[in-house]
C-alpha cells in the first residue's frame, strides 16, 4: 500500500522557493500552516469593496497607522497570509526589512463573498491562535461585518474569538487602537454586482 505525505512548508522554505522563481509572477499565493494556497480570483464586488475601504483607510489614518493593501503579514512558523487589508502600527523604515508580524498588527481585514467558508474556518483560528486581538470579515454575502475581538482557545483545542458582534450597513463602527476613527459602513456593504 503506497502512503502518501504531503510536503509543510517552513516561512524560510516558502521565501527560498520564490527566490529561486519556483512561482509564476502573476500567481497569487499564500503559506497556511505550511500549505501553499493559490488564491481565490477576486469577483468585482471584492475588488470595490477593498479599493473603497483603502482609500477611506488612507485618508483616515495618515501618519497614525500603516495601511497595507493585499500584502504578507508573518505569522511563525509556516504562515505568511496576505489579508485583504491590514492596519499596522507605524515603523520608520515602513516595513522594508520585514513584512508585519502579530506585534505590529492593530487590524486585519477579509473581503469575503466566494473565500467565506474559507476566512471563517481557516483564516479566523489562525488568526486567533497568532494572537491578534483584532480581525474584521466583511462578509459581503449577508451584507454584514463581522468584527471579533478577544483571540482564545475552546476547551476543545480550537481557536476562536470571545467577542464577536454583527455590524450592518447603517452601522458606524470605531477603528480599534486609533481614537477618534470611525468608518460609516453603508459603502461598503451596499454593493451590488
Amino acid at each position: 500500500m503506497l502512503t502518501v505525505t504531503r510536503k509543510k512548508f517552513t516561512l524560510e522554505e516558502y521565501h527560498r522557493l520564490i527566490e529561486l522563481g519556483f512561482f509564476a509572477s502573476e500567481e497569487r499565493l499564500e503559506l497556511i500552516r505550511g500549505d501553499i494556497v493559490k488564491m481565490a480570483p477576486k469577483r468585482t464586488p471584492h475588488s470595490v469593496c477593498t479599493c473603497l475601504l483603502l482609500e477611506e483607510l488612507y485618508s483616515f489614518l495618515k501618519g497614525k497607522a500603516n495601511v497595507r493593501g493585499q500584502e504578507p503579514i508573518i505569522i511563525p512558523p509556516d504562515s505568511e497570509p496576505e489579508p485583504d487589508i491590514v492596519i499596522a502600527r507605524k515603523k520608520e523604515d515602513n516595513y522594508l526589512s520585514s513584512h508585519p508580524q502579530v506585534s505590529d498588527i492593530l487590524l486585519v481585514i477579509e473581503i469575503a463573498d466566494s473565500t467565506l467558508k474559507f476566512d471563517r474556518e481557516v483564516k479566523l483560528p489562525l488568526y486567533s491562535e497568532a494572537g491578534i486581538m483584532d480581525f474584521w470579515l466583511i462578509n459581503l454575502v449577508d451584507k454584514q461585518l463581522e468584527a471579533y475581538r478577544q483571540p482564545y482557545q475552546t476547551n476543545n483545542g480550537d481557536y476562536s474569538y470571545r467577542s464577536q458582534q454583527i455590524y450592518l450597513a447603517d452601522d458606524v463602527i470605531n477603528l480599534p487602537h486609533v481614537s477618534d476613527v470611525s468608518l460609516q459602513l453603508k459603502p461598503f456593504l451596499s454593493l451590488h454586482s
